[in-house]
């Protein structure tokens, strides 16, 4: 039997034998510093780039010595090297596949994969399933809703929930991808075999056939469904108004966001007792700015970090994990930051709420945070003021606004024929509603009174006669601002 099919065997055996949601107990710190010594001796792209950067590694001895090791950007690094050379001996064999990010950013990156890393990955996807949905205990159906194909999200979904399959829980997947009218066949078919229904996907999307299930009949209840959402940070309205659409009783366990990305597989992973804070915070707007230093509400995660070792830099992120292409202080420039599970409980103590109560140990692991804005490139500049797209998304979520718009828009900077600069927000409407004028000064409105209330900047550096956007209602699937894709983008350059 060969090394490779030896670390194969090894990682199954590791992974089926570990209890539900079990975190490795090796210091996050000192495996990182082993993976950076092991990278830097069998990687040939890290060690030019160290070398040209004058790192030598025998003097990096401590996990202190971290700190000196240059980071990494998918800039200069992954798309500045051979492919073959960034992986372990310069060659492909370990990859047994590859991923293809998303491009969100911009341009895709391929990622080879092994089965090792898919159970580090799978990992993660227990502790939602099991820790959040109870799928140790009751028959689960998960539908993956994300794009299939070469995609990260939909093929690394699959394949973690088989093995989580494979490893004795009563689960069972199913694939039908990013198409609506299957997704919808797949739950009505299979669904009343199960006790529960798990809906993965991105949020926009999974909203979609929430709101296409309903206008088709689909009795959701019925199903008891779970959402598994990654790709986007939203509000916890939003988790709200589609839990209450898909009949979801409790919102502090029947929806898990997890934190990932096409470099690294999930990093980290909601938990009733993270979504239990976040929903506290939502309430608590000067609570949260002073907790996460910003007036958005970031996505909240917990993570291991003897498998995913997060720093941050300049209010950045930085992680250090193994896998087909191992990465060692790796920036993916997600705004955002740490904090310990003490010092989280602390602060949340310090402001009289408990958010253990009533849970158990499955629900609230003692692993640390990580909160994350997403990218500084998905901003708008106006009048020197950031606006964010989670700023505006509170507005669509509104009573009265929700039921005709699809929670979709794109936000962009104008430039009239005078050179005056226009704030404008794109909506996507709901299948079958139309857009008449009461209904655009309705939402420029709701735009304009959540950017007062959720944005310091907007408020103080906007004139009064430049706060309210100018609000276009487009159709479902407008082919100019909102054709299917694997991932909607809700910013556009300023013109």
């Amino acid at each position: 039997m060969d090394d490779r099919a030896q670390r194969v065997l090894a990682g199954l055996r590791e992974f089926y034998e570990a209890p539900p949601g079990a975190a490795a107990v090796e210091d996050g710190a000192e495996r990182a510093l082993r993976l950076f010594h092991d990278v830097a001796a069998s990687v040939p792209a890290y060690r030019s780039f160290l070398r040209e950067r004058g790192v030598d590694p025998a003097g990096i001895a401590t996990a202190g010595d971290l700190a000196r090791v240059p980071l990494l950007t998918k800039a200069d690094y992954h798309r500045r090297y051979p492919l073959p050379e960034l992986c372990r001996g310069g060659t492909l064999d370990g990859a047994e596949t590859v991923a293809v990010s998303s491009g969100s950013s911009g341009q895709p990156t391929v990622w080879p994969r092994s089965v090792p890393d898919e159970l580090v990955v799978a990992r993660r996807f227990e502790q939602a399933l099991v820790g959040s949905f109870r799928a140790d205990r009751r028959r689960t159906l998960v539908v993956v809703c994300f794009a299939l194909g070469s995609w990260v999200g939909g093929m690394y979904t699959a394949a973690a929930c088989r093995h989580l399959a494979a490893k004795g829980y009563p689960v069972t997947v199913a694939t039908p991808g990013n198409n609506v009218d299957e997704i919808l066949r797949v739950v009505q078919e299979l669904g009343p075999h199960f006790e529960q229904v798990v809906l993965a996907g991105y949020p926009p999307f999974v909203k979609n056939v929430v709101d296409a299930g309903r206008e088709r009949g689909v009795d959701w209840p019925a199903y008891a469904i779970k959402l598994l959402l990654a790709g986007e940070v939203f509000s916890e309205e939003w988790r709200t108004l589609v839990g209450a659409r898909a009949g979801m009783a409790d919102p502090l366990s029947d929806s898990v966001s997890l934190y990932g990305t096409a470099d690294a597989g999930v990093l980290g992973t909601e938990t009733p007792l993270s979504v239990a804070i976040r929903r506290f915070l939502a309430g608590r707007p000067d609570a949260a700015r002073a907790l996460f230093g910003d007036p958005r509400l970031p996505t909240l995660v917990q993570y291991d970090p003897a498998t995913r070792y997060f720093e941050t830099h300049e209010g950045t992120l930085l992680f250090t994990g193994d896998g087909g292409i191992p990465l060692v202080r790796y920036h993916i420039a997600d705004e955002g930051g740490l904090l310990s599970h003490e010092a989280m409980l602390a602060y949340c103590a310090g402001l009289g709420f408990d958010p253990e109560e009533g849970l158990d140990a499955g629900a609230a692991p003692r692993l640390p945070f990580v909160w994350v804005f997403g990218r500084s490139l998905f901003t708008v500049s106006y009048f020197g003021a950031n606006i964010y797209p989670e700023n505006v998304t509170v507005a669509l979520e509104r009573d009265g606004i929700s039921d005709w718009v699809t929670g979709k828009f794109v936000l962009q900077v104008l430039s009239d024929s005078d050179e005056e600069r226009h704030l404008s927000v794109v909506a996507e409407l709901a299948q079958g509603e139309t857009g008449d004028p009461t209904r655009v000064g309705q939402l420029a409105g709701a735009i304009r009174d959540e950017l007062r209330r959720l944005n310091s900047e907007f408020a103080n550096y906007v004139p009064a006669a430049y706060q309210t956007p100018r609000v276009e209602l487009r159709p479902t699937g407008d082919p100019e601002y909102f054709p299917p894709q694997v991932k909607h983008r809700y910013t556009r350059p300023a013109e």
